[in-house]
This record gives structure tokens, sequence and C-alpha cells, in this order.
């Protein structure tokens, strides 16, 4: 029984550490928060979440796409027009999304009244 039950912890720990590579970090989270909420361009995306770095919205833009939380389109204007949205399978992560949203505001809420 103590084996089962080690197997299933060691699992949740690998599931916890897969959610934390994929979403976890300082931006990609408020990356698809702001996608989510209109902005689609890269330059609309890195106004909506200061003090983040071109270098650094490339890189977590690229790693959100790799593991299919967005999806980049590119236009045939000039100049090419590159635009992200949301796939379906992110809006998978919104019930984590909610009770992140949740937790923190209790939490500061919480430490406020300290």
């Amino acid at each position: 029984m103590d084996n089962i039950e080690e197997l299933n912890f060691e699992d949740k720990i690998k599931f916890v550490q897969d959610t934390q590579y994929v979403i976890g970090g300082k931006w990609k989270l408020p990356i698809i928060i702001s996608i989510y909420h209109g902005n689609r361009r890269f330059n609309e995306i890195l106004s909506s979440i200061p003090p983040i770095t071109n270098r650094v919205l490339s890189k977590e833009l690229r790693h959100l796409e790799e593991n299919e939380l967005i999806s980049r389109k590119v236009y045939d204007d000039y100049p090419a027009r590159i635009e992200y949205t949301l796939t379906d399978y992110c809006h998978s992560v919104r019930e984590v999304l909610t009770s992140m949203e949740k937790w923190g505001k209790q939490h500061r809420e919480r430490i406020k009244r300290k």
C-alpha cells in the first residue's frame, strides 16, 4: 500500500512540475491574460505588461506557442502583421487561473489585515 501511495505522490509532484514548467514564471500568465483581453499584436502585449522586455516577451511567446497555448498567425501585409491568439487548449487553463486569482485576492486581503 505504501508503494501505491508513494507512486501517486511522485506522479502528483511530476504533474505539478509539468504545470509549473508550462505556465509558471513571472510572465506566462500575464501574457495569456493580456491576449485574453484582446491584446493580439506584439507591441500591444508588450505595452500591457510593464516592465517586460522585448527579448523576454519574444521568448515567452515562443514557449507558449510550443506548448500549444497560443497560436501565431502571420498576415501577408506590408509590413508583415503577426497576431497571437489563445488556442482552444489554452482555455483548459482557465480553472487554474480562476483559482489562482481567487487565492491571490484572499491572500492579499489576509496580509493587508496584519
